[in-house]
């Protein structure tokens, strides 16, 4: 089973076992994360794709690592007139393992005075419309 997640933005294949280098999360190593923002999910060719979110799933994961990547330089120049300008980027990131990939179980319950509430207003709008 795999899931498409967005985590800061950007999308990546989670699988559960698999290790990924995500942005900078900004949590301890060794704590829990989980990610609501599920867009598709498949298990074994049953595929689910949201709109733009599947409801009720969770990508759980613990980070195993912070730490920043390799130097990256930015060069700019224009030529014939003596600008040129050299800078350094390193970006942040987070290396987290995946946990597990779940369907979670948040429905709702109504009261029946909060749904006689809602019946009653609605044929209170009717009335008024009369």
């Amino acid at each position: 089973m795999y899931a498409i997640v967005n985590i800061s933005g950007k999308q990546f294949k989670a699988e559960k076992g698999k290790s990924l280098k995500v942005p900078n999360q900004n949590i301890e190593v060794g704590k829990k994360l989980s990610y609501d923002q599920v867009l598709l999910t498949n298990d074994n060719g049953e595929v689910q794709i949201g709109n733009p979110f599947i409801k009720n799933f969770k990508v759980s994961a613990t980070v195993i690592e912070n730490g920043r990547d390799k130097k990256i330089i930015v060069f700019k120049k224009k030529r014939r007139k003596g600008y040129k300008r050299k800078n350094g980027h390193r970006q942040g990131f987070s290396l987290i393992q995946i946990d597990s990939i779940s369907k979670t179980s948040t429905a709702k319950k109504t009261s029946t005075k909060t749904a006689k509430a809602k019946a009653s207003t609605a044929s209170s709008k009717k009335e008024e419309k009369k």
